[in-house]
């Protein structure tokens, strides 16, 4: 079994974006690995191994819009299941 399940990945839309404070937020707050926040002030790509993905999509929420909203179960994959 994998400690961290849900590989989620979004896009945050918004101003003001800072990739190393998102870094620091989740790195803080929230539990999982493969952390990677990158792009700009207006556009950042998040992708996070996590076991609670809602949390993650709230925070990301609170920068901005939200959008290609990924959130794959890692499980599944591993035991060739679909969906």
């Amino acid at each position: 079994m994998l400690e961290f399940r849900y590989d989620t990945q979004l896009l945050i839309e918004g101003t003001g974006l800072d990739e190393d404070e998102i870094t620091d937020y989740i790195t803080e707050h929230l539990q999982g690995d493969c952390l990677l926040a990158v792009g700009d002030d207006e556009l950042i790509k998040v992708h996070f191994h996590t076991n609670e993905p809602w949390k993650l999509l709230e925070y990301a929420r609170s920068l901005g819009e939200i959008y290609d909203i990924v959130v794959e179960d890692m499980d599944r994959q591993a035991r060739g299941l679909h969906g």
